[in-house]
């Protein structure tokens, strides 16, 4: 059962945030060269992480700032968890936010939908 509650929760969180994408799709990860953002990737501005960094956020192509999944996300490599917030995000976007998350043996996430998405049952 989806909680209601919780995706609204989430809207008035984004709703009343200033969304900061410090990482535009094509642009190289500042570490890892290697990686390439496939969507634009950023944080929520005066919120809080477990890292100490705003909120994560993958933003879509979709006009709207509509949340339609959160990935929860564990990286072996900095030995930490995070929730990434999918803002905007077509179904393709939602897969490749995804794939991204589970590409490493070091990183794997879960995806949480607010709508059924196929790759939540691969």
């Amino acid at each position: 059962m989806k909680d209601i509650a919780f995706w609204q929760a989430l809207d008035a969180l984004v709703a009343q945030s200033e969304i900061v994408i410090d990482r535009p799709k094509g642009s190289a990860h500042p570490r890892y060269p290697d990686f390439i953002y496939p969507l634009d990737y950023g944080y929520l501005k005066d919120t809080a992480a477990l890292d100490g960094g705003g909120i994560d956020v993958w933003c879509g192509s979709a006009p709207s700032r509509e949340v339609g999944a959160i990935i929860c996300v564990v990286d072996l490599a900095k030995r930490d968890a995070e929730v990434k917030i999918l803002i905007g995000c077509t179904e393709e976007e939602v897969v490749v936010a995804y794939r991204v998350h589970n590409e490493t043996e070091f990183m794997k996430g879960i995806l949480i939908g607010r709508c059924h998405f196929e790759v939540c049952s691969n």
